[in-house]
């Protein structure tokens, strides 16, 4: 299980390189921290970058480049962070991936790959890619160096507001999540994992003691629609100072208009789901908690948002 060792590590290797958060008022002891400012516009970067930092540092980045499976977010880290480097990257994305998330992926340099309608199929197709090709394989959550990577976020939140108790954050492989829970037990943070009631693969590795596949049925799915979370988010979703909870799409879909109507915040619908956690009552805060709500990616079509 990676620890707050791990996540120092990667603040020592990602450096000045990725853009340091900014936290916005939203309320009354809540804050917003506007991480889908980050280059390529998710919390994704900062794994990619401490990944392939990593690899290339230690002399195992192979001719062949990266392979990466993704929703999307994580495939344009990795192609962006390769791009730093000028390292291949081939990206292994479901078709029902959003159109704006492809072709930016395209822009970044990436040799994209449309395979079947969930993220589990692109999965398979990559392995056999990885096989043949030779290429190191990353992962969108599912890897110590990307998921302490997320958790340099952590740092910055504390550092910019120190009064900070909890950090409510949306979950789906549970990269994110498991590096900031990480970063935060040392400092004494909550650290809250939303994730959409029908796509609830942390959730349900915490009922089950460990990962279990489940079902993906979400507006969220793009973007949370691990089957499975990690082993290391499952152990971190079980420490006293997390917790885990479950919001419905209605929820989802209508913080994230309010975030565009009241904030002129425009975000990708699994972003939304962080917030969908205060403002359903999925979690509510104790008077003594001030709270941070990370609005992780922006990756989306704004056509929608007045909706």
């Amino acid at each position: 299980m990676i620890g707050s060792g791990d996540v120092r590590k990667a603040v020592e290797r990602v450096g000045d390189r990725v853009r340091t958060v900014a936290l916005a008022p939203a309320g009354e002891r809540v804050w917003f921290a506007l991480e889908f400012l980050q280059h390529t516009g998710s919390f994704k970067a900062r794994g990619a970058l401490n990944f392939t930092t990593a690899a290339a540092e230690s002399g195992a980045m192979p001719r062949a480049g990266i392979a990466i499976a993704s929703g999307g977010n994580a495939g344009l880290a990795c192609a962006w962070a390769a791009g730093e480097r000028g390292i291949p990257a081939t990206v292994f994305v479901p078709e029902t991936a959003p159109r704006v998330k492809v072709a930016r992926l395209r822009a970044l340099g990436a040799e994209v790959r449309q395979v079947g309608r969930e993220y589990a199929e692109a999965a398979e197709a990559c392995a056999a890619f990885v096989a043949g090709s030779g290429a190191l394989a990353s992962h969108a959550y599912d890897h110590p160096l990307i998921a302490a990577g997320a958790g340099t976020l952590l740092d910055e939140i504390v550092a910019a507001r120190p009064s900070i108790t909890t950090v409510v954050v949306a979950a789906g492989g549970g990269g994110l999540f498991a590096g900031v829970a990480a970063a935060a037990e040392e400092r004494g943070v909550r650290v809250v994992a939303v994730e959409p009631e029908h796509c609830r693969a942390l959730n349900a590795g915490l009922a089950a003691g460990g990962p279990v596949d489940v079902p993906v049925d979400s507006v969220a799915a793009d973007s949370l629609g691990a089957r499975r979370a990690s082993a290391d988010a499952v152990a971190w979703a079980a420490r006293p100072h997390t917790r885990s909870v479950l919001v419905p799409d209605k929820a989802i879909t209508a913080a994230r208009r309010e975030l565009w109507q009241d904030h002129r915040i425009a975000v990708e619908v699994g972003a939304a789901a962080a917030q969908a956690a205060l403002t359903s009552g999925a979690y509510a805060p104790a008077p003594d908690e001030e709270v941070c709500v990370v609005l992780c990616g922006a990756n989306t079509d704004p056509s929608d948002l007045a909706r």
